[in-house]
């Protein structure tokens, strides 16, 4: 139970894990909910590797098969029918970029919010070399070319290329920004700049290729849509210092620091007291947490949204976790066992048909790993199986493959 010091209501760690999973359904399946409430809730889906992201919300729901439940929860083809339905107006979800300018699903009602949000965002220090960089006046340019070509369409990358090269001139196609492997043109660094300006998402492969089209977005007010961003992030991840929400963002300390600095001003949030040195911060009034602690086996994938936003970090990954489990600091880069909500190991699945081979190495040695936990992870396992629509095939012993395998 929270209690109140010096006028501050006093926040421990296991009452905000214990809440933050309850808020991201990882406390137990919620019968009912929709693949796009579950994204909403983890506050998007990182999908660099769609398969990932898929686990992640199929993770947190139980699926909906016509006008009923399916006791068996959420899976992939559940996912792929919100974001690629060919109804239009049963697509739920929106493939784009999203935080940190990295490949999220979004709730396709949301996307004006985070468009917004993020297309406001200030930009660090330009990465690229010198001769590579575009002035301000291309960017423009070039997103507006983008948004042209995409309107009505689906195009490859290498389809757009030309449709952009042709609208704004050949400087943008130049061979000059480092890609994988390979040089791509210059107009292609504003990519994800196109997605945060709402005129840029992934439409259906069109084979194994890639497609983008125009959804049409028009994003809200940035001022609006940054305060309900932060409101949203401190409901799904408060306590919160503005230095969790800029690392979540990868946006400016500083900004963040004023960003929280006027909403506290407004009353829309409130200080707490947290176990992370300096002031913390909840949505104003949102100050009720569960006094019982978590319990229970969980796997999360790669980059799972719990993961990458709960803080302060090395709570959620103690002692050998944080060196097994992270890369230099930075979670996602392993498929994570949490026990108790806390991180205990690390996890790995190979797929060959319908066959998961799944491989789950627990931090401890392996009698300190009870049966009845045992008994908890072969169900998880099933879990993961189902989601996947596979059968999954439990092995418990060392991980061999490095991050991102």
């Amino acid at each position: 139970m929270t209690t109140r010091t010096r006028g501050y209501v006093t926040v421990t760690w296991p009452e905000a894990n214990a809440r933050r999973l309850a808020r991201q359904h990882l406390s137990g399946p919620a019968p009912g909910l929709s693949p796009a409430e579950a994204v909403g809730a983890m506050l998007g889906a990182h999908a660099q590797v769609l398969s990932a992201a898929e686990l992640s919300v199929g993770l947190r729901g139980a699926g909906l098969r016509g006008a009923g439940l399916c006791g068996a929860g959420l899976t992939r083809t559940d996912v792929r029918t919100a974001l690629w339905a060919d109804d239009a107006a049963r697509r739920s979800l929106v493939k784009t970029f999203g935080p940190r300018g990295t490949v999220h699903l979004l709730p396709a009602p949301e996307l004006p919010l985070w468009t917004g949000a993020l297309s406001a965002v200030p930009t660090g220090p330009n990465p690229f070399s010198k001769d590579a960089r575009m002035t301000p006046a291309q960017v423009e340019e070039v997103v507006a070319a983008i948004g042209q070509a995409l309107t009505g369409a689906e195009l490859t990358v290498d389809e757009l290329s030309d449709e952009v090269v042709a609208r704004t001139g050949p400087w943008a196609g130049d061979l000059v920004m480092p890609g994988f492997q390979e040089m791509w043109p210059r107009w292609r660094q504003v990519l994800h700049l196109a997605g945060h300006r709402g005129v840029l998402a992934y439409a259906p492969n069109r084979g194994r290729r890639a497609t983008y089209t125009n959804p049409g977005c028009t994003p809200l007010r940035s001022a609006e849509a940054q305060a309900a961003l932060v409101e949203r992030y401190l409901y799904a991840y408060g306590p919160a210092t503005p230095a969790h929400f800029a690392r979540w963002l990868a946006a400016p300390k500083r900004w963040a620091e004023g960003l929280f600095a006027a909403l506290a001003g407004s009353g829309a949030i409130e200080e707490v007291a947290f176990e992370d040195p300096g002031p913390a911060w909840v949505v104003a009034g949102d100050t009720d947490f569960p006094a019982d602690p978590v319990r229970g086996v969980r796997l999360l994938p790669y980059f799972d949204a719990f993961a990458i936003a709960s803080q302060p970090r090395e709570r959620l990954f103690p002692g050998r976790a944080y060196e097994r489990a992270l890369g230099g600091g930075q979670a996602g880069n392993y498929p994570v066992l949490l026990v108790d909500g806390t991180v205990a190991g690390v996890w790995h699945q190979r797929r060959s048909g319908r066959r998961i081979a799944v491989t789950v190495e627990p931090l401890g040695p392996l009698e300190s790993f009870p049966a009845g936990r045992l008994r908890e992870l072969e169900e998880e396992v099933e879990r993961v199986g189902t989601i996947m629509e596979g059968r999954a095939e439990l092995t418990v012993g060392a991980v061999s493959v490095g991050p991102h395998a």
